[in-house]
This record gives C-alpha cells, structure tokens and sequence, in this order.
C-alpha cells in the first residue's frame, strides 16, 4: 500500500515499514519518528546508521546483537527508542521488520 511520507508516495506494509528501501531519505525517517513519538537526534541517527549497515550486509538484526554490537548500550537504546526499541528503530531506519521482533 502507498502511504505519503514527506509529501512522497511511499510504499509500506500493513505495519507501516517501508517495502521498498530505496524510497527511505531523513526526511521520510523524521516523518516516521514524530508519528512513533520520538524526536531524532544525532545519536539516534547513529543507531539508524548502524542498523542500516547491518541491514545491507544481510545480517539479521536482534537486541542481543544490538547489546553486543559496541555502538550503543541496551539501556541507552530503550531510551532513545522507547516502547519496542528495535521494532521503531527499524521503522525509522526504511528497513524491514526483524524476525526476532513479534
């Protein structure tokens, strides 16, 4: 289905990820973060970096992965997305939902 993000049609799932990766830019993530509640800042952008660079190695995304990854602590990735951290994380980021996330 087609939801418009940053005044683009874009394409999503019933959940609202992005289907297709290549229609994701910052603007369609600020849009995405504000309806998930969340204000970006530059440290959240550089967790959407890194699930990004996971995401195109083709390596499967996990809050164990996230806690040993040294890039953010378990704590600090529930604060800044709090609520279902890698679920929203992920949303924000333009890629697919993990498989580990019910």
């Amino acid at each position: 289905m087609l939801k418009e993000l940053n005044s683009k049609a874009i394409s999503v799932n019933e959940e609202g990820y992005l289907t297709n990766f290549a229609e994701w830019d910052k603007g369609v993530a600020e849009v995405i973060a504000t309806e998930e509640g969340i204000a970006l800042t530059d440290r959240h952008w550089q967790v959407i970096e890194y699930l990004q660079s996971e995401y195109k190695k083709d390596s499967p995304l996990s809050i164990r992965k996230i806690k040993n990854s040294g890039v953010i602590s378990i704590n600090e990735f529930y604060d800044l997305f709090p609520g279902g951290p890698l679920k929203k994380a992920t949303k924000i980021a333009g890629i697919p939902k993990p498989a580990s996330c019910v």
